[in-house]
C-alpha cells in the first residue's frame, strides 16, 4: 500500500508545488558511519544513536503503529515544525524506510563485527553470530519490532531494497551453519533448515525478552545458546 500523509490543509504531505527536500541520506550518514566502523565493539550497546526524526519515529511506530502515526506527531517527537520536518524528508514513507535500513545496517555491522573477532573455528562463529544476533533482539527490541512489523507498511520498492539487507544478514547464518555441516561440526541432515531455525529463535527473543524480568542476559545467552546448538546438532 502506498501510504500519502495529509496535513490538516487537505494537501499532500509533500510540502510546495516544486519544492525540492534534501535527501534522508545526511541525516542518518553519522548513524551509518558509526555502525559500520572497523572498530565497533559488538558486544557494547549504549543508547541508540538514531538522529532525532528517526528516534520520534522509533518511539511513534512501536506505539502506535505507522499507519497511526501522523506526520505532526513525528516532528513535534523531534522537537521541528512540519515543514522542518519535510526539509530533511520527502514523507513518513521516507522516515519509515530510513528507520528500519538504519536498524538493519546495525544488526549487519554487530554481525560482521563479532564473527570477525571469531577465531577459524566454525563453532566459535557460530556461538560469536549466535550471541550477537541475541543482544540485539534484547537490547534493541523497539527497533527489532518495528523493523519487523512494518515491513508491511513499506511500498514494493522499498521493500525490496528492505528484503536484500535481510536476506544478507540470513546468508550470513547460512553460510556458518552450512560451514560447520560441511566439515563435521555439525551433524543436522538439514542445514538450511536450521539457520532459518537459528534467525527465527533469535529474533523471537525480543518478543519476550525484559530487562527487570526474571532472567538477565548472561542468563539469556547461555540458555539460547544450548537451543541453538541443538538446533544444528554440534557435535561435543
Amino acid at each position: 500500500m502506498v501510504v500519502v500523509c495529509k496535513h490538516r490543509s487537505g494537501r499532500a504531505g509533500w510540502g510546495r508545488r516544486g519544492s525540492r527536500r534534501r535527501s534522508s541520506a545526511p541525516a542518518t550518514a553519522a548513524y551509518s558511519k558509526a555502525m559500520t566502523s572497523t572498530g565497533l565493539e559488538w558486544r557494547h550497546y549504549g543508547p541508540s544513536p538514531l538522529p532525532p526524526v528517526l528516534a520520534s519515529a522509533l518511539d511513534r511506530f512501536a506505539e502506535q503503529g505507522y499507519h497511526g502515526t501522523s506526520t505532526r506527531e513525528l516532528a513535534a517527537g523531534a522537537g521541528l515544525s512540519v515543514p522542518g520536518l519535510y526539509h530533511h524528508y520527502r514523507s513518513k514513507q521516507d522516515i519509515l524506510m530510513a528507520l528500519m535500513v538504519a536498524v538493519m545496517e546495525e544488526l549487519l555491522a554487530r554481525t560482521e563485527a563479532a564473527l570477525a573477532s571469531a577465531g577459524d573455528s566454525p563453532v566459535e562463529r557460530f556461538d560469536a553470530l549466535v550471541e550477537s544476533m541475541l543482544r540485539f533482539h534484547m537490547f534493541r527490541q523497539r527497533e527489532a519490532f518495528v523493523a519487523s512489523s512494518e515491513i508491511r507498511s513499506l511500498e514494493p520498492a522499498n521493500r525490496k531494497r528492505y528484503v536484500a539487507l535481510r536476506d544478507r544478514q540470513q546468508r550470513m547464518i547460512d553460510e556458518v551453519v552450512v560451514a560447520g555441516a560441511r566439515d563435521g561440526y555439525f551433524a543436522t541432515p538439514y542445514p538450511a533448515d536450521a539457520a532459518r531455525g537459528i534467525a527465527t529463535l533469535c529474533i523471537g527473543v525480543a518478543s519476550w525478552f525484559r530487562m527487570d524480568g526474571p532472567l538477565s542476559v548472561d542468563q539469556v545467552l547461555e540458555r539460547q545458546l544450548v537451543l541453538a546448538r541443538d538446533l544444528v546438532a554440534a557435535r561435543s
